[in-house]
């Protein structure tokens, strides 16, 4: 594998590796840690969860990933900041958002507040460069516009997969993982490494572009494609 794609599912992280052929190896780990030592060195890792964590107010790249989705931009949803993830409850949550950001906490976005963390915990760790991504945009340049339908529909998995097809990635060998996880994590995982090989290729975008700075370490945020 060269670079691989990521993304948070039921009981931990799937993950799809590709090759320089483009041909697909499918990974699922309880956690990131675990992950990266199943698969070692490789040339770049996309990841779908948030990195760069605010500590008051929206991140641009969440406000532009939803424009640049259109229809789509209901599956983007603004990463909570730090006070809110840390939060017990989801209710603690929603009061700790609405004091720093003037709005509540989806109970999805509260749901991620492990998996966030984690990801914020283990990124120092990768050994490979880490992008954040999110599927809905990277299907959007793939596909040279937004998904017409949302992926858990027929119509939806068809268009994506096809996509997928198109570019070359095959996802008919990724064994295991395709019995165990959910048909639309392991798209957003290979649309995910899809992006990874632009991004080491130097082909990537970002949203926004150029990458907002991080108000508290400076680093770049963006979401990537």
């Amino acid at each position: 594998m060269t670079v691989l794609g990521v993304d948070a599912c039921r009981g931990g992280w799937v993950a799809i590796g590709l090759s320089d052929d483009r041909s697909a190896t499918g990974l699922f780990a309880a956690t990131l840690d675990e992950l990266l030592s199943l698969v070692g060195n490789v040339e770049g890792i996309a990841i779908d969860i948030p990195l760069g964590i605010p500590e008051h107010g929206r991140r641009a790249a969440d406000v532009e990933a939803k424009r640049f989705v259109g229809a789509r931009r209901n599956s983007v949803f603004f990463t909570p900041v730090r006070a809110a993830l840390q939060a017990p409850t989801h209710a603690q949550a929603t009061v700790e958002a609405k004091r720093l950001t003037g709005y509540g906490v989806s109970q999805q976005a509260y749901a991620l507040a492990g998996k966030i963390l984690e990801a914020e915990r283990w990124r120092p760790q990768a050994a490979s460069p880490v992008w954040e991504v999110h599927p809905e945009v990277s299907f959007a340049v793939l596909l040279g516009r937004p998904a017409r339908a949302p992926k858990r529909t027929w119509a939806g998995l068809q268009q994506r997969l096809d996509s997928l097809e198109r570019a070359g990635i095959d996802l008919g060998g990724v064994g295991e993982v395709g019995q165990r996880v959910a048909a639309d994590d392991v798209l957003d995982a290979a649309v995910a490494a899809w992006s990874a090989r632009r991004l080491v290729d130097g082909e990537g975008i970002s949203v926004p572009d150029p990458p907002e700075a991080h108000a508290g370490t400076g680093e770049p945020v963006a979401i990537w494609a």
